[in-house]
């Protein structure tokens, strides 16, 4: 072969190299050809540029299926992995090592189409004598490589046809045609791209125990999630059929908050169902196009009994005490141990009677835990210590703008916040007359209000009451409603008071004695036979709780005082004073208010007057020492 039939220089270079990878012009096939289950491998491995591949090759196929032309696939070996033409032409090109598995690139057969388009990484034509072997001198090949989106090499598509056809346009078709692959791989690429990102935002909107959908401002509902069926009851085909404004009440004033503040709004609302209304807690979050524009909703509706039951579990409103740790072994005390215990799982009204300190709360706390209720909301309040224009609210909750002050959104009373588990309304004979009637109500018809709201919130609370009143006489003088003791008074625990259980003393002394020094970081200081006499012997009026203060004071002082008697000079706080404490004037405060309070059994009306202060006064500092009642 003469140097005047290479006319091109990239055909020369090509030439160069054949003859450096030692290739013959006698050569008849490819140094290198898969077979078998090689072949297979390769082909299911390349199988996405096959696939993408085969529609544009079956084009141009058909434009030159006449003249006969095949139409070549190779990855970026120069591996042949399909080829297209009719029988004719596709017999003349396996006799002339052009099949399936056949590499060529020039390392193993030397200058022609598809080998050099992947060497130089650009379109181009071979015919006739410049291939490189003998054997293809009977064809003229048009070859242009194919990029993937990263513009790295995986293919090759070429036109192999008869050298008297060679064209300048058939260098073209491939060409497009290798673009048109590129792009199409680029179109399939973006589009598993948004399948999977659309997968991925699927399974993280699907994961939050929420039902979650879109809206726009027509109240067309779009987007949905799965939760939506199991916590609003509609199917998706159900909600996109429907309007929100028909699951949503307030669907108009939320519109226009979002609109107009393209702010977040959020609250408690009723949803209607199918068949009832549901209160849920909802979120609702604009969407904004490119220009900041609001234009679609997301609203996000949350269970609002679960969302409370976590909020309980996070702050700890939980019942503590449990029966095991209730010291004694008084006969009528097991005796109210076991009634209690008894009654425990009954959604019947319990009513501790008892004078204070004799723990009526710990009782209550012990009556949840022994209950199927354990793991819900256990709420105190006790009906005594909050200011009567705070009570209702404290109760029932109130909407927002229900009156001066009230929090957006509104709030929830703790009636809700107990829905499921149990409510303690400790002091309940100081209850004010009026929120006795609503409170009859709610045990009547197991739902609440808010103030200023219309509508009924169903809710599944346990109430257990407890006073130190006899709600006999306070029935007779006016001061409670005779149907609401009715209702309170069905499963009657009555505490007996300290000094009607003095065997337990010695008991009580030891787990105070161990659990107070325990807590202060002191030592237990024993206590003589004597002096256990003289308690053994002492009235208690301030029960257990009394008893509680004074082994605190014997421990603070690791002493023992000479005398208990609250009626005494010499009391515990008396003789504590004489023991030379330089006290400042907030702990002589703090411990008189205690005095007065116990002297009183925690009356509040009458220590605040003896005081001289207000009733709010003494709550206050009550608050500020934290003394409890």
């Amino acid at each position: 072969m003469s140097e005047k039939d290479i006319d091109r220089n990239f055909i020369k270079q090509s030439h160069i190299r054949s003859k450096n990878f030692k290739i013959k012009h006698t050569q008849i096939c490819s140094n290198k050809v898969l077979s078998g289950e090689k072949l297979n491998k390769k082909i299911y491995e390349k199988s996405e540029l096959i696939l993408t591949a085969r529609p544009f090759m079956n084009q141009i196929y058909d434009f030159v299926k006449s003249s006969n032309f095949i139409s070549i696939l190779t990855d970026e070996e120069g591996c042949i992995l399909t080829i297209l033409g009719d029988e004719k032409i596709l017999k003349r090109a396996f006799e002339g090592a052009l099949a399936p598995g056949a590499y060529m690139g020039e390392e193993y057969i030397g200058t022609n189409g598809m080998g050099t388009a992947l060497y130089e990484g650009k379109p181009l034509q071979v015919s006739g004598k410049e291939h490189y072997i003998e054997t293809f001198y009977q064809w003229t090949c048009s070859g242009a490589p194919i990029r993937d989106t990263n513009g790295k090499i995986i293919g090759c598509i070429d036109l192999t046809g008869d050298k008297n056809a060679v064209h300048s346009h058939t260098l073209g078709m491939v060409a497009a045609a290798a673009n048109a692959i590129e792009n199409m791989l680029r179109i399939n690429k973006y589009n598993e791209e948004l399948s999977r990102n659309k997968k991925y935002i699927e399974t993280i909107i699907n994961s939050f125990p929420a039902a979650i959908f879109s809206a726009d401002f027509n109240g067309n509902i779009n987007a949905v999630n799965q939760n939506c069926e199991s916590i609003l009851g509609y199917t998706e085909a159900e909600l996109k059929n429907i309007k929100i404004w028909e699951i949503i009440k307030d669907w108009k004033e939320i519109k226009n908050i979002i609109k107009v503040k393209d702010s977040i709004y959020q609250k408690d609302i009723f949803v209607n169902l199918k068949v009832n209304k549901l209160q849920l807690n909802m979120s609702a979050y604009p969407v904004f196009d490119n220009k900041q524009q609001a234009y679609e909703i997301v609203f996000v509706f949350n269970d609002v009994k679960k969302v409370r039951k976590l909020a309980n579990n996070i702050i700890g409103r939980k019942a503590i005490y449990t029966f095991d740790k209730i010291i004694g072994k008084d006969e009528n005390f097991i005796k109210a141990v076991n009634f209690a215990k008894k009654v425990s799982d009954s959604k019947s009204t319990v009513l501790i009677l008892g004078e204070s300190g004799t723990g009526k709360e710990i009782f209550a706390q012990a009556i949840q835990n022994h209950s199927n209720r354990r793991e819900e909301p256990f709420i105190a309040i006790n009906c005594g210590a909050i200011p009567k224009n705070l009570i209702e609210s404290e109760l029932f909750g109130y909407e927002e703008g229900a009156f001066t002050g009230a929090k957006r959104g509104g709030h929830p009373g703790k009636f809700e916040i107990a829905d499921g588990g149990t409510i303690f309304l400790d002091e309940i004979g100081e209850m004010p007359v009026d929120l006795q009637t609503r409170l009859l109500r709610v045990i009547e018809e197991g739902t609440v209000s808010r103030i200023g709201a219309t509508e009924e919130i169903p809710i599944n609370v346990r109430i257990i009451a407890a006073t130190n009143r006899s709600l006999k006489e306070e029935v007779k003088k006016g001061n409670f409603r005779t149907d609401l003791f009715y209702r309170l008074n069905v499963l009657p625990v009555r505490l007996p008071p300290l000094r009607e259980r003095k065997q337990d003393i010695p008991l009580l002394v030891e787990y105070f004695m161990k659990r107070i020094s325990r807590r202060l970081n002191k030592r237990m200081v024993q206590i003589p036979k004597e002096y256990m006499d003289y308690l053994m012997n002492y009235d208690w009026p301030g029960n257990i709780r009394e008893l509680e203060n004074l082994i605190e004071l014997i421990i603070n002082t690791e002493s023992i005082p000479a005398n208990i008697s609250i009626n005494d000079r010499k009391n515990s706080m008396d003789s504590y004073y004489d023991e030379g404490e330089n006290l400042s004037l907030e702990n002589m405060e703090h411990m008189h208010i205690k005095r007065i309070l116990k002297k009183y059994n925690c009356n509040i009306s009458m220590t605040a007057n003896i005081l001289g202060i207000s009733r709010n006064t003494l709550y206050r500092k009550m608050e500020k020492y934290n003394i409890d009642c």
